[in-house]
């Protein structure tokens, strides 16, 4: 049986998924998750009545949280991209930084997105100036922790990248990368070059207008 991915491609986790299968040409099927599509949403509570996605499917087995899914899927359905390296501190190293993306990056913009998604002007303010304040520290520790690396943690895309890719594409719409971190632009300039993010990017360009802080003109 092929696996099956529920998600939606506009949402950052799903995408941080969507890296890794692409990554390694994994065979899936993708069920979005939506208004316009009722019929998947049942079997996909049914698995994980969490609400949460994206939630990845193998069988009789369902495979919830984003970092268990990539690590799983190197497990069981392996290619020739290794997300987690086989050094156990090195590997130690990958999982601290997926961390870092998904609680230090994108938290705060979705903190940030869901104080827009409230309607309340002064919530979303809050929240946005959080966020700004959150992201700019991020922003500095990632200025120095980036330097004379290609990815995250060093010459090889890892799971550090799946996370820091959507991570760092919607953290950019939210508070813009100033010039001051070149390194930083530099990293998420190669992560939009990666074809497996570019793709990510591409299946989600409809999506744009609904982002509730306001899409801005670019990648």
């Amino acid at each position: 049986m092929s696996l099956i991915l529920y998600g939606h491609p506009f949402s950052s986790y799903t995408q941080k998924v969507l890296v890794a299968l692409y990554e390694n040409s994994t065979p899936f099927e993708f069920l979005c998750l939506g208004p316009e599509t009722p019929q998947h949403s049942v079997e996909w509570l049914r698995r994980w009545p969490l609400r949460k996605f994206p939630l990845l499917v193998d069988g009789e087995r369902s495979v919830a949280e984003t970092s268990i899914i990539i690590e799983y899927l190197q497990l069981v359905h392996p290619g020739p991209v290794h997300l987690l390296p086989a050094d156990r501190m090195a590997a130690l190293d990958v999982r601290f930084l997926d961390r870092f993306f998904d609680l230090h990056v994108m938290s705060p913009v979705q903190h940030a997105v869901g104080g827009a998604l409230t309607g309340d002007p002064v919530k979303r303010q809050e929240e946005l100036a959080l966020a700004v304040e959150k992201l700019e520290r991020a922003y500095a520790w990632l200025e120095g922790q980036l330097a004379g690396k290609t990815w995250a943690a060093g010459a090889d895309f890892t799971l550090a990248d799946c996370a820091a890719a959507p991570s760092l594409f919607y953290a950019d719409w939210t508070h813009q990368i100033s010039e001051a971190f070149p390194v930083l632009l530099g990293y998420r300039a190669r992560l939009l070059a990666r074809p497996s993010f570019a793709r990510a990017v591409d299946e989600a360009r409809y999506f744009r207008p609904y982002f509730p802080l306001g899409a801005p003109d670019r990648d």
